[in-house]
């Protein structure tokens, strides 16, 4: 397929001649104005697409043909249509081509106020489509970024490229993109909390920002309650110059009521933690519209709510010039009891044609009543609470289907019994059947975990467990009975101390009754490893027979990455590869054809697995083999050679 050049692109004739100018690279017409400012109007088209196809030697096509098969392969899994494979060309061909003349002649020199070609008559889904390329591909710079940042822009995120953010650029987007939607300028260490304001207060249509590890102040924060009232999702995590109370404003500014996401986790702590505590529950009480909150003292906060003990808060409220948490509450009551009344009398229309009416009307109040003493918020999604929290969140939020919980308790003695594995489970089953993702530190054995899981494990699509202690294979086979419908499963665990009993390579497979997660997309597997050890001990070869399950078991994987395994892999991957049986439940497809992305670091593989996974993965992009000690510098250069004949990339990271 030949895509030949774009013969014209748009065409306008100026009606002024002052100061006119032309580029050679796409024929750019600007006009300078008389107080300095240049406002460009128009442009021609003398720029392909596409390079047209020229006589090339046959190796030459043969590589370009390679490059473009490449990168459809790494982005996608069917063909690549003609819009991607254009996207493609324009990113490569950026520097070169399209920015060139303007970063020669143009960029330094003038102060562009709008910018109308090359890229203006793009639609806002391919404008954002082409940064997305460009900044995955490292290849965004000033100059790109200067003419694709159009009016018809809806989303720009620039957290691949924070080191571009500066004041400048902040005032180029003010002036240029009015009618941005979602803005991320995470890590933008280069601009200042003034400019950051500046910014965001021309920026009305807002729905989403995220300024994680900025410079971003209280002023901040007062701007973005004030001027962006279609605001939903906000992110200030690793705010430095920020406290929790600074948040403040966005409880009580009538326009940031559609706030539904607040990540603010480790800002600048408050002088006392009773502060920030009481800080968490204004906004609690403030938002009635969140379901996503990370704040540090959010458990604490729940748990004053749930507690109703705001007499602690009186003096922090005052010393803000707020509402007092009392008064928070009555009115947040009030609301949910105005809301709660009205679809009570709904729900009870039909109910009154067949009741006595005195009876209703004692109905209504008793539920009033208990509305009163059982507020209910909307929280769906909550991140870092402690356990001793839970049972609040338990009372106050319902709803919720995503969890954090941190079970490490400091003042516990290591050596003591696990108390917390009851209150642990009683908590998890209040969200039985509906919670989704799971994210647990826990500094016990793997079997003092796994009651709570059968508790809530049967709807989880995701969990994430850290510190985590091994105890046998025989827990690790009950964690993934418990939790079958899993699509993400991440476990950082400390390996066995002694020797676990070894499993016969030659054991029949057909006698292994093994489970397995049909769902399963992506896999980690990191054991905890002494950065002075070369290589971990391999003390688990039983380990052998559940990996097994979640590899032949998982056709759908497409990320694996197996860290310090305690055991050798390469009977694993033979037994996945090699035999037919597979686990309880497991579907027919091959194992690991999806694969695109495999971690073996510090692990015990050969070569010869290596160039299995080359042969059977054709998606395979990345291979870390970092750490390996079984693989030579010979080893990896065939590698890199076999690699370098397949069709679509793939790294080798070895060290």
């Amino acid at each position: 397929m030949r895509c030949y050049q774009v013969r014209r692109i748009c065409s306008y004739q100026s009606q002024r001649e002052q100061g006119t100018e032309y580029s050679t690279a796409f024929n750019l017409i600007h006009i300078t104005e008389e107080h300095g400012s240049v406002f460009v109007i128009g442009c021609g088209a003398g720029m392909p697409l596409f390079r047209q196809a020229e006589a090339r030697p046959e190796k030459e096509r043969q590589a370009r043909r390679s490059r473009t098969h490449e990168y459809s392969e790494e982005e996608e899994d069917d063909p690549p249509s003609l819009t991607r494979l254009c996207l493609l060309s324009l990113a490569e061909n950026m520097k070169d081509v399209w920015t060139q003349d303007y970063s020669q002649n143009y960029m330094d020199q003038y102060f562009f106020r709008y910018v109308m070609g090359p890229f203006s008559l793009l639609p806002n889904e391919l404008l954002e489509e082409l940064l997305c390329v460009l900044s995955h591909r490292n290849l965004l710079s000033r100059p790109a970024l200067h003419l694709l940042l159009l009016p018809q822009l809806h989303r720009l995120s620039l957290q691949h490229s924070c080191n571009l953010v500066t004041a400048n650029l902040c005032s180029l987007i003010a002036a240029r993109c009015q009618a941005l939607k979602s803005l991320n300028l995470s890590g933008a260490l280069n601009v200042s909390a003034t400019a950051l304001s500046s910014l965001l207060g021309s920026l009305p249509l807002l729905q989403s920002l995220t300024l994680a590890g900025t410079l971003s102040d209280r002023g901040v924060i007062a701007t973005v309650a004030q001027r962006c009232p279609l605001l939903k999702h906000l992110d200030v995590s690793r705010c430095v110059h920020l406290r929790p109370s600074a948040l403040l404003p966005l409880a009580q500014c009538s326009s940031s009521c559609s706030l539904a996401r607040l990540l603010a986790l480790d800002i600048g702590l408050e002088e006392n933690e009773d502060d920030g505590t009481a800080s968490a529950a204004f906004l609690l009480l403030g938002l009635p519209g969140l379901q996503q909150v990370a704040l540090d003292n959010v458990g604490q906060a729940c748990v004053l709510l749930w507690k109703q003990d705001f007499g602690m808060t009186d003096r922090f409220t005052k010393k803000k010039g707020v509402s007092s948490l009392q008064e928070m509450w009555t009115r947040r009551v009030e609301s949910e009891k105005g809301t709660a009344k009205m679809m009570d009398l709904e729900d009870k229309m039909d109910k009154l044609l067949h009741v006595d009416e005195s009876k209703a009307d004692v109905d209504t109040r008793t539920d009033v009543e208990n509305q009163e003493k059982t507020l209910k918020l909307s929280l769906l999604d909550v991140q870092s609470i402690s356990l001793n929290s839970l049972s609040a969140f338990g009372q106050l939020c319902p709803d919720l289907c995503s969890l954090t919980l941190n079970c490490h308790d400091e003042e516990e003695d290591e050596g003591a019994a696990f108390w917390w594995t009851t209150p642990l489970t009683r908590g998890l089953s209040t969200w039985s059947g509906q919670l989704r993702r799971l994210s647990l530190q826990f500094p016990g054995p793997l079997s003092e975990l796994i009651p709570s899981l059968q508790a809530a494990g049967s709807s989880l699509t995701s969990l994430t467990l850290q510190g985590v202690k091994a105890d046998g294979h025989l827990f690790f086979l009950e964690l993934i009975h418990a939790c079958p419908k899993l699509t993400t499963l991440s476990i950082h665990i400390d390996p066995p101390r002694s020797n676990q009993e070894e499993e016969d390579e030659d054991e029949d497979l057909e006698d292994w009754d093994l489970p397995c997660l049909p769902h399963l997309s992506s896999l980690t597997l990191n054991f905890t490893l002494d950065e002075r050890q070369v290589k971990p001990v391999l003390c688990w070869g039983s380990l052998r027979g559940p990996l097994w399950a979640l590899l032949r078991g998982a056709p759908q994987l497409q990320t694996l990455s197996l860290i310090a395994t305690p055991c050798r892999l390469d009977p694993v991957f033979r037994l996945v590869l090699d035999h037919h049986a597979k686990p309880l439940g497991g579907s027919d497809q091959l194992p690991l054809r999806s694969l695109r992305h495999v971690s073996l670091k510090r692990s015990d593989v050969t070569m010869q697995t290596a160039v299995r996974l080359l042969n059977v993965c054709h998606r395979l992009s990345d291979l870390d083999l970092s750490g390996c000690w079984s693989m030579t510098l010979s080893n990896i250069t065939k590698l890199q050679s076999k690699a370098s004949r397949r069709r679509h990339r793939l790294q080798i990271t070895w060290t």
